[in-house]
């Protein structure tokens, strides 16, 4: 009797386990519990949290602005900045004959470290703290170039050019050259080469920084310069020309200019060997105007890879001005160039301040046309009327923050 229920107990336990292997073999496996309470809508949309990296800057100068006359002023242009979706200033650090840090060579050379104005203020050193806590790119604009002074702000021909005469620019007619009231230091003399080398070092090896910024004054000079004695000797050597009187003239425009670009190259290397992970960008004036009157070939800069972000100035007032210039900036260009540049915009010219439609069409025409991005010129062009085209940005274009795309402007 106990056998019989033995057995038979256990051919129903055997019969079980066969049922629950079958029930298990015809279930899907999954690592924890599925609950479905409805089907998934396919159909449905997924906002993004964050937009493509893009570059979003804004030049801080000094002319027209308030930003760099207390720490108080700086900090609140950074979160403004920050709080509207911007993600990179370009902080002018090099102006008027002097600089906004504390450099040695303009305490060797001229005693003054700094712009008096600022006292014993480091200026680029607040900037860059400030933007830190913010989370913003820094990349420093070194303005003024090879241009050393601007005769509405002084005696001329400034500090510089008293001391070393022998750097300045000279023109057909033996005269220091002025344009536009800007002096001119000679950009293909070797002691002023090495001059401006030297300042741009300074930041890139006291700083935390994130890459340095040439300017439509740098690397450039005037055509109209170029006629000292040293620069015509040797353009005669090496040509077998004599320079000619028009300054203009196709070769001598294009000997001059290659020289400049070769500067560039020698100035981009040394950037590069102290700390390659910055962006070497500049901010010519459109070619082939930049070209003809200040002697910067943009294209072969962007063909021979010098420059990681370039933001050619395509300064107009109206969309269709700017559409045109941004066309031919294309086809100027490289097409695997597009992805390092982001043009800069006209926000303000006292007494014109661009409308936050004009800003947007001018931002959405660089993204149509496969640019990496724009860079305003300049931050008071945000502020009237309560920050008004600051503020329709950030409910427009810049709705969603965007990362600043390092990885790409580096990557050859």
């Amino acid at each position: 009797m106990y056998r019989f229920l033995g057995n038979t107990f256990s051919a129903l336990l055997l019969a079980c386990a066969f049922l629950f292997l079958a029930v298990c073999a015809c279930t899907p496996q999954n690592s924890g519990p599925q609950v479905i309470t409805k089907p998934p809508d396919t159909n449905r949309t997924v906002t993004p949290s964050v937009a493509t990296p893009e570059v979003r800057g804004v030049w801080l100068t000094l002319a027209g602005s308030t930003v760099f006359d207390s720490r108080e002023n700086i900090a609140l242009a950074m979160r403004t900045l920050k709080e509207n979706g911007f993600n990179a200033v370009f902080p002018v650090v090099w102006a008027r004959g002097y600089t906004l840090w504390r450099s040695e060579r303009m305490q060797r050379d001229f005693t003054l470290p700094i712009g008096a104005q600022f006292g014993s203020r480091d200026v680029l050193r607040e900037t860059i703290e400030e933007a830190r806590l913010q989370g913003l790119t820094v990349i420093p604009w070194f303005e003024y170039g090879f241009s050393s002074f601007n005769s509405g702000l002084g005696t001329p021909p400034g500090a510089i050019l008293t001391k070393y005469p022998q750097w300045a620019s000279i023109g057909r007619d033996g005269q220091v050259v002025v344009k536009n009231g800007f002096y001119w230091m000679n950009a293909l003399d070797t002691n002023v080469q090495n001059f401006m080398s030297d300042l741009v070092m300074e930041v890139v090896n006291n700083y935390d920084i994130d890459g340095i910024q040439g300017d439509d004054r740098m690397p450039a000079m005037p055509s109209e310069g170029g006629y000292d004695a040293a620069t015509t000797a040797r353009y005669q050597r090496e040509t077998g020309r004599t320079a000619p009187q028009d300054f203009k003239d196709a070769d001598w425009v294009k000997w001059r200019a290659d020289q400049l670009t070769n500067w560039l190259q020698r100035l981009r290397e040394r950037v590069k060997a102290r700390k390659n992970n910055l962006v070497f960008a500049m901010s010519p004036s459109p070619f082939p105007f930049g070209n003809v009157e200040y002697l910067q070939d943009s294209p072969t800069w962007m063909q021979r890879g010098l420059v990681d972000l370039l933001s050619t100035q395509l300064y107009r007032r109206d969309v269709p001005a700017y559409q045109g210039l941004l066309t031919q900036l294309q086809s100027q260009m490289p097409t695997n160039a597009r992805r390092k540049i982001a043009p800069g915009i006209l926000g303000r010219a006292d007494p014109f301040i661009a409308t936050s439609q004009l800003m947007s069409d001018w931002i959405t025409a660089n993204r149509t046309a496969g640019m990496i991005g724009s860079v305003t010129f300049f931050y008071e062009a945000l502020t009237p009327n309560n920050f008004e085209n600051a503020r329709a940005l950030r409910q427009g274009l810049y709705r969603l923050n965007a990362a600043f795309p390092r990885d790409s402007l580096l990557r050859p």
